[in-house]
């Protein structure tokens, strides 16, 4: 493993590719080998990663609606987002949190050519360690915020957001309408990735960036002020999350282009602190100015977003951050490999030739270095993984 300090990338051996799952300019997956084990696991139901940290973890699902804006993609709607919250509660008492809608589950797999491949219920059945009905644990926690890929749900960082919970952290992964492959909304209406039929320059990728720095930013709004999100689903008890949050602590994360809006909503909202991009470009003019320095970690694949990358704009964006920084490069990494989906697929008795390293690896890469990120610069926590330098990598 080698790792490099402020100005200099970082290498990380050992992760897999996951489900064979790809975004808009990311070189399609080789078939996958689909055992048996697939069909058994979906009929039992598989089980995301235990979360690491000493709380229970609690989860609420949210439907907001900002009034003050239209849709990017459907000008005629308000902007509306589902949002999965998990916060650290007292106990696991009360029922699994779901991981994604039937509906959700089947347009994801469709979207990916999975259909009939992968059983439906293998996905939507996942069980996750948010329960729906757990009371929160005493004290006030850092918020962080989740974003996920184009086109990809919320449900695919749901075992990150897990266990930063566990390990006392309010987290909020969002689903931004129009998309993702498909979004449940608590009226029974599903939407789908109208984005997707419309977005295919860097510069529409960089609006997409923007809308959703503007949607996080709305969250935000809604976690921290005084009284209770009034958009509350599936019966669950209204909560004062303001009580919940320490409004001085809020990072954001996010994969892919998500990774692109966490520093979009850094630029234009000083309440965000520290951001972290997996493996998204930043398509954002002048992306890494303006953070006025605030610290930030790029996590990629080297086929992607490596220093020899020849399509990555990570070089310049890094040249543009004047705090903390880390780059990491994670050797034998996909796309999809900061998510849930490389756990998911060994799982699932799902395996690629190419993919040297199991999904197991892929998830405590992704969970140990985020955490010790978030762990460092929002509660201020000595993490001497981030500071380990073993061989020095040639600078960009």
């Amino acid at each position: 493993m080698n790792i490099i300090r402020k100005a200099l990338p970082l290498t990380l051996l050992g992760l897999s590719l996951p489900l064979a799952m790809q975004g808009p300019g990311v070189a399609a997956a080789e078939p996958l080998a689909v055992h048996a084990a697939a069909w058994r696991a979906g009929e039992a139901g598989v089980e995301l990663p235990q979360p690491a940290g000493r709380y229970a973890v609690g989860a609420r699902t949210l439907h907001l609606t900002d009034q003050r804006r239209r849709d990017p993609w459907v000008p005629s709607a308000a902007r509306e987002l589902m949002v999965s919250v998990r916060y650290p509660a007292r106990s696991s008492n009360g029922a699994s949190a779901a991981y994604m809608t039937e509906q959700e589950a089947r347009l994801l797999l469709e979207a990916r050519g999975l259909a009939g491949v992968v059983p439906v219920a293998a996905i939507s059945g996942v069980r996750t360690h948010g329960r729906t009905g757990a009371r929160p644990a005493p004290g006030r926690f850092p918020l962080v915020l989740l974003s996920p890929g184009f086109s990809m749900p919320r449900g695919t960082l749901t075992a990150l957001a897990d266990d930063l919970a566990s390990r006392g952290y309010v987290v909020a992964v969002v689903d931004h309408a129009y998309e993702s492959a498909g979004t449940s909304f608590p009226d029974c209406r599903v939407l789908t990735c109208v984005a997707c039929e419309q977005v295919a320059t860097d510069e529409e990728r960089a609006q997409v960036a923007k809308g959703r720095a503007r949607d996080l930013s709305f969250v935000i709004d809604e976690l921290t002020a005084p009284r209770a999100p009034s958009g509350t689903v599936e019966g669950q008890r209204r909560l004062p999350f303001a009580r919940m949050v320490d409004a001085r602590q809020i990072g954001v994360a996010g994969h892919s282009i998500g990774g692109a809006a966490a520093m979009a909503v850094m630029r234009q909202d000083a309440r965000v602190r520290a951001g972290v991009n997996l493996d998204g470009g930043f398509f954002v003019p002048s992306a890494g100015a303006g953070l006025g320095g605030r610290p930030f970690m790029m996590m990629g694949a080297a086929a992607t977003h490596g220093p020899g990358s020849a399509d990555s704009d990570w070089p310049q964006v890094w040249n543009r951050l004047d705090g903390w920084k880390r780059w990491l490069t994670v050797a034998g990494a996909e796309h999809f490999t900061f998510t849930d989906l490389p756990v998911l697929a060994g799982r699932l008795g799902l395996s690629d030739p190419a993919a040297p390293l199991s999904g197991e690896r892929s998830w405590q890469l992704t969970r140990d270095y985020t955490t010790a990120f978030f762990d460092t610069h929002l509660r201020g926590m000595a993490r001497p993984l981030l500071d380990r330098p073993e061989v020095a990598f040639p600078a960009l």
